[in-house]
């Protein structure tokens, strides 16, 4: 039977055994998981990052994931969102929109990976700037 809503569990880690109904989150892990709500059993797992899905957590409690659910690599192929933990069932879509969609996923990670590359790059460079400011003052300091 399809699933109307879920729950909201804040864990630090995804259980191994999942209950149906209940979405699974870790903040410390950045991961949101729960049983796939068309019942067939499979564990839906969703990254939270920017590449990926973002999670809403409203004030009354409730959680919301942005954006839709598409299970396309599951043989039911399930295809909805979460919005205030309910489950908004949405339209199948074409096997060429999946494979667009998924591609334009791939893309959005690679983007996600070299972004954060380069931000690490600048960190690096500005430390070893830093560095050498402070190893010149401790030259200067010690040849007086």
């Amino acid at each position: 039977m399809r699933q109307s809503s879920l729950r909201p569990e804040f864990v630090e880690y995804i259980p191994e055994t999942q209950v149906e109904g209940t979405i699974y989150i870790s903040r410390r892990y950045r991961t949101a998981s729960h049983l796939c709500c068309c019942s067939c059993g499979l564990e839906v797992v969703t990254p939270l990052n920017q590449a990926k899905w973002r999670l809403i957590e409203h004030p009354d409690g409730k959680v919301s994931l942005m954006p839709s659910i598409g299970n396309w690599s599951f043989p039911c192929q399930s295809h909805y969102f979460l919005k205030k933990n309910r489950v908004e069932w949405a339209p199948a879509f074409s096997p060429e929109l999946i494979a667009s969609i998924q591609a334009g996923d791939r893309n959005d990670a690679a983007m996600l990976g070299r972004s954060s590359l380069s931000h690490w790059a600048r960190f690096a460079e500005t430390a070893r700037g830093i560095w050498a400011d402070i190893s010149s003052a401790i030259k200067r300091a010690l040849s007086r």
